[in-house]
């Protein structure tokens, strides 16, 4: 029988975390159907399922479980070997979670987050939901609540307002009292739902990416939801109505609790905290633009 492979795991890993291959190919850069067929043919390999294949996702079979936590084993290797190896050439990788606004966010100022002299490499890894950080698929995360997983470690670093925006030309739908939707993966997050609950019966048009809804109603196909520090900054939008209260959330930066003392890790964090801190205003709505 052959050995496993570690790319192999790591893809199963990937998988197991996220609940399905179309989250998944988002991390890994391999597409649904090709992940797809190398899950099949690392149970082929065992010769057992792994997976239950539903609409709604893939859920773990026992056997999944089994390997989901000796995968974790190798994994834990794999990163100490490679802390190790990176140790001496004075390099770290940390990996950053946060929701697309406020990675985009975060990229922008990545030169108050990260110079060269530090040697250390970041990634960032943009979803529309939580990365297990508990299982260490990110290192640092940026989330809309405390966290309630026993091995996590969080500080709150901010609010979020929400607010509804339009084009600064009131042409086509944004006349007509129109609204722009989200679809797809976008849709679950909080705003899309909210925006669906109380107009969802006048929208007319809808993207299942959150920067091409920017750009439709920046164009006047009607209005959106927006987080204010994305409204607010962008230029070609203008705030119509006062932020929404239900849509207020918490800005915590959590961390594994057995890593936030690593070096690098600490660093990184102190500086989103202070980037965090020093736009407060942005964030809360308070009509500051950086």
């Amino acid at each position: 029988m052959s050995a496993i492979s570690w790319d192999d795991l790591r893809l199963f890993l990937d998988v197991a975390r996220l609940g399905g291959l179309s989250a998944a190919s988002k991390t890994t850069g391999f597409s649904a159907a090709t992940l797809g067929r190398r899950v099949t043919a690392l149970e082929q390999q065992i010769g057992e399922a792994l997976f239950v294949r539903r609409q709604t996702g893939y859920q773990m079979t026992r056997a999944g479980e089994e390997l989901l936590r000796r995968a974790e084993d190798v994994e834990q290797a794999m990163l100490a070997l490679t802390r190790w190896r990176d140790g001496a050439v004075g390099e770290q990788l940390v990996r950053i979670s946060a929701g697309t606004w406020t990675s985009a966010f975060l990229a922008r100022h990545i030169d108050s987050l990260w110079h060269v002299s530090d040697r250390v490499r970041i990634e960032f890894a943009t979803a529309y939901g939580k990365l297990d950080i508990g299982r260490r698929a990110a290192d640092l995360g940026l989330r809309s609540e405390r966290p309630t997983e026993p091995n996590l470690a969080g500080r709150q670093v901010g609010r979020v307002a929400h607010a509804l925006y339009a084009g600064r030309q009131l042409i086509n739908g944004v006349e007509a009292g129109m609204f722009v939707g989200v679809t797809g993966e976008a849709a679950n997050v909080a705003s899309a739902r909210w925006l669906m609950a109380h107009h969802g019966d006048r929208i007319a048009v809808r993207g299942n990416d959150v920067h091409s809804v920017r750009e439709l109603v920046a164009a006047g196909a009607g209005l959106g939801v927006f987080p204010c520090f994305v409204g607010d900054s962008d230029e070609r939008l203008v705030r119509v109505a006062t932020p929404i209260a239900d849509l207020t959330t918490e800005q915590w930066l959590v961390s594994h609790h057995e890593d936030r003392h690593r070096p690098e890790i600490r660093v990184l964090a102190d500086r989103i905290a202070r980037l965090l801190k020093e736009h407060g205003p942005l964030f809360r709505g308070e009509r500051r633009r950086p």
